[in-house]
């Protein structure tokens, strides 16, 4: 794959101004997985601007650390403290020189991604390419899968239905102790053909084995990040007790996590988060990494808005992207979105949003009916 472009003969880009917005999408129904339910979506928004360009980029930290450790109020305290008096009115050659700046802070990769995606899509516009190809992927669409949150059986069954019916490339179920087995064998008893996975969002341990090796039995594309957040070892051990590939999420939150990983033959499958990994740099050199192993990625979701869902379609874009990832229409969670575009799938199929970085744009009126707080920032 060749490396990324470098930028033009031109002179770096300065960031003029931003824009830290805190805002509240309700979902149009409460989404369950093992660690909780989830009634609406807050995330910050930053707008970097230069010139009469503006670069978008979304945060997927939640309120309380149920994901991961990194959570909103940490993430807009080192936003308003640190990083962005620090950023704004400096200039910036590409993504890389804005990326030397944060790597001294250790870990919050979600605050991190959320500014060097505004400025992935600052960038692109100032070069007046598709983010897509200036990341070097390629095609106009990408194939979508879909993740159900967890629910009373019969009632996860017409939503396989309906999705299945859809084109929907895969579907992703999400289970816990309890909500696992019985589930398996009704969905395929059903649907004995699909492209089945499970997501565990780290709710079982190793002495869960036997159960678990009872999944091999369902034809599931993978078993997504059954043990710990933080964990790499027992995914090693787990692996060599299954025939079903696992794929880890929440343990990888760098490139090394990755090799480390991929070395020990913890996972089989990659789900790569941008906001999870610190941006689209380290999500690249994961997609590189896993490539040489001959390992597939794929995109994972964080209820997305169109902002975050855009970033998120054109990183797929890049070869290794081998799986469908968790891009779903953006009409399944909310009744409007904050972008004028609206991000729809079609047969299993999401059209990539064509023109300049990321291709969409804020819908003013709206974003500014769901934003509860602004933040400015000059130099």
């Amino acid at each position: 794959m060749p490396p990324l472009p470098d930028s033009p003969p031109m002179p770096p880009l300065r960031i003029d101004s931003a824009e830290l917005r805190l805002v509240r999408l309700p979902l149009l129904t409460p989404f369950t997985i093992s660690t909780g339910t989830m009634y609406d979506k807050v995330f910050p928004l930053l707008i970097l601007r230069s010139g009469g360009l503006e670069g978008y980029g979304e945060g997927v930290m939640d309120p309380q650390p149920d994901y991961l450790d990194e959570t909103i109020p940490s993430a807009m305290a080192l936003l308003r403290e640190a990083i962005l008096p620090q950023i704004t009115g400096q200039a910036f050659e590409n993504p890389q020189a804005l990326e030397r700046v944060m790597t001294h802070w250790r870990g919050h990769q979600m605050t991190r991604a959320l500014v060097e995606t505004a400025f992935w899509d600052l960038w692109a516009k100032s070069l007046n390419l598709p983010l897509g190809r200036l990341l070097g992927g390629a095609g106009d669409q990408i194939e979508v899968g879909v993740s159900l949150g967890i629910g009373p059986v019969e009632e996860t069954l017409d939503r396989v239905r309906a999705h299945h019916e859809q084109g929907y490339k895969r579907i992703k179920l999400k289970v816990m102790p309890g909500h696992d087995l019985a589930l398996l064998r009704a969905v395929r008893a059903a649907f004995p053909d699909i492209h089945l996975s499970v997501d565990a969002n780290s709710c079982y341990t190793l002495a869960d084995s036997a159960m678990l090796r009872q999944m091999d039995g369902f034809g599931l594309d993978y078993i997504e990040q059954p043990l710990a957040w933080d964990d790499i070892h027992d995914h090693a051990v787990l692996q060599s007790r299954l025939a079903t590939p696992l794929c880890l999420d929440e343990s990888i939150r760098s490139v090394a996590d990755a090799r480390k990983a991929l070395q020990t033959d913890a996972t089989r499958v990659v789900n790569i988060k941008l906001g999870r990994v610190g941006g689209h740099l380290e999500a690249r050199r994961i997609h590189d990494l896993c490539a040489a192993f001959e390992v597939p990625v794929w995109c994972g979701g964080m209820l997305e808005s169109g902002i975050g869902r855009a970033q998120n379609i054109h990183m797929s874009t890049l070869p290794n992207f081998r799986k469908p990832g968790d891009t779903s229409s953006a009409s399944r969670y909310f009744a409007r979105d904050i972008t004028v575009e609206k991000l729809e799938a079609s047969g299993g199929l999401m059209p990539v949003p064509p023109g300049p970085g990321i291709g969409v744009h804020l819908d003013w009126a709206f974003l500014n009916d769901v934003t509860l707080g602004t933040d400015s920032f000059a130099p």
